[in-house]
């Protein structure tokens, strides 16, 4: 899958949880959840957005 930049309200979400958004690029955004992508290092994260008010 191709890698995405992030838009501003997931580097919000990133950085409030101590990541340094530009090292990240999102790969799927699904209202559940939220999967990223390292730029150097291809670890992936996957991060629960149940609960988050938009």
């Amino acid at each position: 899958m191709q890698e995405k930049r992030l838009k501003r309200w997931m580097k919000e979400l990133l950085s409030r949880k101590g990541l340094n958004v530009g090292n990240w690029r999102y790969i799927r955004y699904t209202p559940e959840e939220l999967i990223i992508v390292h730029k150097h290092t291809t670890q992936t994260r996957v991060i629960n957005l149940e609960g988050r008010n938009q």
